[in-house]
């Protein structure tokens, strides 16, 4: 049975991995490309990942559209079957595999390469030695922390210092194009979020 302590617990080892998430200028130089490919040059952020970091990714990929950066989630496995289509000049990757050793990450890198071959793509990892991390055009370290999982195999920790460092990723972007609630209610109609981003923006205007 959990208790409340161990809830506790499992809440304090997940906060401590979040503010231990080594900080760099990679993050800069990330945020630098996003906006270079994406905003200035028209292209596109496409994200990936497989298993649960592809659920990571492609929630990063839907935060980043209503933000201002088009973007999508492309499937490594279903890329090897056509979807690898989707890549056009001046996109940039954003991929994640905690352990950086992801097989259909890899093959993916290569396959998008050979299409593009002037493609730039930015990792998440828990493996700065990786193949992966060293080909890459910025590397975003999670600091590898254990999970908090009692096998220490589910991604649990993992996934959450990926979804933080998505977060950072798209605040940091929003910054540095001026994005702001006017723009956000042309991109969010429906729900509280567009009703909210419509008042803000009449507020900003007054």
């Amino acid at each position: 049975m959990t208790t409340a302590e161990d809830i506790q617990s499992i809440l304090q080892r997940e906060a401590n991995a979040i503010l231990n998430i080594p900080i760099s200028d990679a993050f800069e130089k990330a945020i630098s490309l996003i906006v270079e490919q994406v905003h200035r040059k028209k292209g596109k952020l496409v994200t990936s990942g497989m298993g649960k970091a592809g659920q990571i990714a492609m929630n990063i990929a839907t935060t980043f559209c209503s933000t201002g950066i088009p973007s999508v989630f492309l499937h490594p496995s279903e890329a090897q079957h056509g979807d690898l289509g989707v890549l056009q000049e001046n996109d940039l990757m954003l991929v994640i595999s905690n352990s950086g050793k992801t097989r259909e990450i890899l093959e993916l890198l290569v396959l998008a390469s050979r299409l593009q071959p002037d493609l730039r793509f930015i990792v998440i990892t828990g493996n700065p030695d990786s193949q992966l991390a060293q080909s890459a055009d910025v590397c975003l370290f999670t600091g590898a922390p254990a999970e908090v999982c009692p096998l220490g195999l589910t991604p649990t920790t993992s996934t959450t210092l990926m979804t933080v460092i998505g977060d950072i990723l798209v605040v940091g972007t929003m910054k540095a194009t001026g994005f702001d609630s006017s723009q956000y209610a042309l991109r969010h109609h429906g729900g509280y979020l567009g009703q909210l981003s419509r008042e803000q923006s009449c507020d900003d205007k007054k």
